[in-house]
């Protein structure tokens, strides 16, 4: 079974799903829960560089964004009656599936939990898979948990 649990979470309805998937895995398994969120670089985000206040404003409300979504996270977890850690990476100009694999590695995770969207065609080119990329850098196995109707 699996003791070390790598949950990578953006707030989004796949990411809680993958958690709630990762938090009953550990509660069977007596395991470790990890939960990140990887502070992505606002000008990938939003398609442009902001500069001068405008560059710390958006930097700012982002990161007051990911620690919110990191502290739901932890909150669903205590909310199931366990403990785990949790981590804000913020590492500018890093891509998220890069920072995931990492951690992993650096944290000794033997499975990373992940959320899909489930997008397909177009869309799924166009934007491309944070779980696909992370299944091909992982270290570790990973688990993707699909939301039913996804």
């Amino acid at each position: 079974m699996f003791q070390r649990l790598l949950v990578p979470v953006d707030g989004s309805d796949a990411s809680r799903h993958a958690l709630t998937t990762a938090v009953g895995m550990a509660r069977e398994s007596g395991g470790k829960l990890r939960l990140v969120h990887v502070l992505e670089d606002a000008t990938y985000l939003a398609g442009y560089d902001a500069t001068g206040a405008a560059a710390g404003e958006l930097y700012r409300a982002t990161r007051d964004n990911a620690t919110r979504i990191l502290e739901e996270a932890v909150q669903q977890v205590k909310a199931a009656g366990l403990d785990c850690e949790a981590e804000l990476i913020d590492r500018m100009g890093e891509r998220m599936p890069h920072l995931v694999a990492e951690e992993a590695r650096q944290w000794s995770a033997d499975l990373i939990v992940v959320g899909t969207h489930g997008r397909r065609g177009l869309n799924r080119l166009m934007l491309g898979s944070g779980a696909d990329q992370i299944i091909r850098l992982a270290p570790v196995p990973v688990l993707v948990a699909r939301q039913p109707g996804a």
